[in-house]
């Protein structure tokens, strides 16, 4: 794991088509508001997951908080699908500390509750 971001790095890259922004939370909390350009890979399904990340120049992790997408970013980071050059980083706000917009998908039928940063 290559460290952590602020949420104004990030907003700055979000234009990167090198950048894959994964978001670790529940299907429906990253239905109802996530950051433009994420995509979910919901941290439970993650180990089975991580090999469509291989080949990634650079993977962002986002959580609620900035807690569980460290621990995220670290299992990606030591997957040997991803490169040694990939830079694996964290929100370190999470979303909560995300002051841009965020998109909504219309897939919002099951809601799970409040989310923590309890990685399962």
């Amino acid at each position: 794991m290559d460290g952590e971001l602020s949420a104004d790095d990030l907003a700055a890259m979000l234009d990167d088509d090198a950048l894959r922004i994964v978001d670790i939370r529940t299907p429906p909390a990253f239905a109802r508001g996530h950051i433009p350009g994420s995509e979910n890979i919901p941290f439970q399904e993650l180990p089975q997951r991580v090999d469509q990340l291989a080949g990634a120049d650079r993977v962002v992790t986002v959580c609620p908080h900035g807690k569980s997408s460290k621990q995220a970013a670290r299992l990606i980071a030591s997957y040997e699908g991803v490169s040694a050059d990939t830079q694996v980083e964290s929100l370190g706000c999470g979303i909560d500390g995300w002051p841009g917009d965020l998109e909504q998908s219309s897939d919002t039928a099951a809601d799970e509750g409040p989310e923590t940063d309890a990685p399962f």
